[in-house]
């Protein structure tokens, strides 16, 4: 029996069910295996939207495969009474469940917090929603741009003058998953003392405007509405994107005056003693001067030695890394932020890794982004289904990959 509850990591022995789709929930689930938990994606028998989404290599999409490493996955049509009897056991081994299925569906398949503690008393359930568990937008459905949309983020992103524009990277997203995570971890601490489980809800609009809390609180003291700045700092100059000799782009900025003089004197100027640069309120109102003469140092050498200035300098700046970059970048790497795991049908995959670090007991990717249905078998052993049952099944749909 392959059991990922006794392979290490801060959460070693604890069981989580990925019942959701797309980004938010699957990827909160994704991190509590990282960290240990045995994770089990029950995915219907048709899969997950995200794997029909995305580049795709051997009937396998990046987009689903970048999103669920380090979980089992089986394949159960919960329309069905005897996937429900399969559920039923899987259940009750569970601590708990996380899902963004919506009513009606979600009661009908049975994933519903009532329906869940029926098999499991002091499960923890989290739901997650795009704008709620009640209130007026509640059962709406949404994704991430939506949500960027209501909570001010689309607004106030782009450059001025244009059109607002959403964040490619869907940060709506992967805030509610790292919120799922949160209130999993806190509902388990309160379950020990109490021996008592409960419901969690989280919404992509809730991490967002939760994310929004420095744009709020300047709306709040006085009405100030952040303008679209582009690459620029609403708050400091210079900060922004500069064109090297060689084509490559930096981007660095200088948030404080101990910042700015780090900067002159890295690139051998002398603007601090220029009064139109002088001080932080000179810098603002002359920001576009302030911008050209930095662009005009910039291009005059190529990247790599402009960054090294810069570094040596300890003024704030990296290079504006492509996609094809990032695995290549030695923080990343050292980060062990790419991690390299062998898929099932793909062979070596890289997929990102553990962005939280513990000094004693350390998270890993632990397991490769399963197939449809991969450990479908596997976990129906574990429940005490023979082969018998297991071949029924599957001739009836009722499971998949077994």
């Amino acid at each position: 029996m392959n059991d990922d509850r006794a392979a290490g990591g801060p959460l070693a022995g604890l069981r989580v069910l990925d019942a959701g789709t797309m980004i938010a929930g699957p990827y909160g689930a994704t991190l509590l295996g990282d960290l240990g938990a045995d994770v089990i994606k029950i995915e219907p028998v048709y899969g997950d939207d995200l794997r029909r989404l995305g580049a795709a290599r051997a009937g396998e999409t990046g987009s689903y495969t970048g999103i669920n490493r380090s979980k089992r996955g089986i394949a159960l049509d919960l329309a069905q009474a005897r996937a429900q009897e399969v559920f039923a056991r899987l259940a009750a081994t569970a601590d708990a469940l996380i899902t963004n299925t919506r009513e009606p569906a979600l009661s009908r398949l049975g994933l519903d917090y009532d329906s869940l503690r029926r098999h499991r008393a002091d499960v923890i359930w989290v739901g997650v929603s795009t704008f709620g568990a009640d209130g007026p937008y509640a059962g709406r459905p949404g994704i991430d741009a939506v949500a960027q949309a209501l909570a001010g983020v689309i607004a106030l992103t782009g450059a001025p003058g244009s059109e607002p524009v959403r964040t490619t990277t869907p940060f709506a997203d992967m805030l509610t998953s790292l919120l799922a995570v949160t209130g999993v971890l806190a509902a388990l601490r309160e379950r020990d003392r109490t021996g008592l489980g409960q419901r969690i809800d989280v919404s992509l609009l809730d991490a967002l405007v939760h994310a929004q809390a420095n744009a709020l609180g300047n709306f709040f003291i006085d009405g100030w509405t952040l303008p679209r700045t582009g690459n620029r700092s609403p708050y400091f100059a210079p900060a922004g994107a500069f064109t090297c000799a060689d084509g490559g782009l930096v981007y660095l900025c200088c948030p404080s005056e101990r910042f700015f003089a780090k900067l002159c004197r890295a690139l051998d100027s002398g603007w601090d003693s220029d009064p139109r640069f002088a001080t932080h309120d000179a810098r603002m109102a002359n920001e576009d001067a302030l911008e050209s003469a930095v662009a005009a140092r910039c291009s005059a050498m190529p990247r790599a030695e402009l960054l090294a200035r810069l570094a040596d300098g300890d003024v704030p700046a990296a290079p504006i890394n492509e996609l094809a970059d990032i695995a290549g970048d030695p923080q990343i790497r050292h980060n062990g932020m790419i991690a390299t795991t062998q898929h099932a049908t793909l062979g070596a995959l890289k997929v990102t890794g553990v962005p939280v670090h513990f000094g004693r007991t350390p998270g890993a990717v632990r397991r490769a982004p399963p197939t449809l249905g991969q450990h479908t078998r596997e976990v129906l052993e574990e429940l005490g289904f023979g082969d018998a049952a297991i071949a029924e099944m599957a001739e009836a749909k009722v499971i998949a990959g077994a």
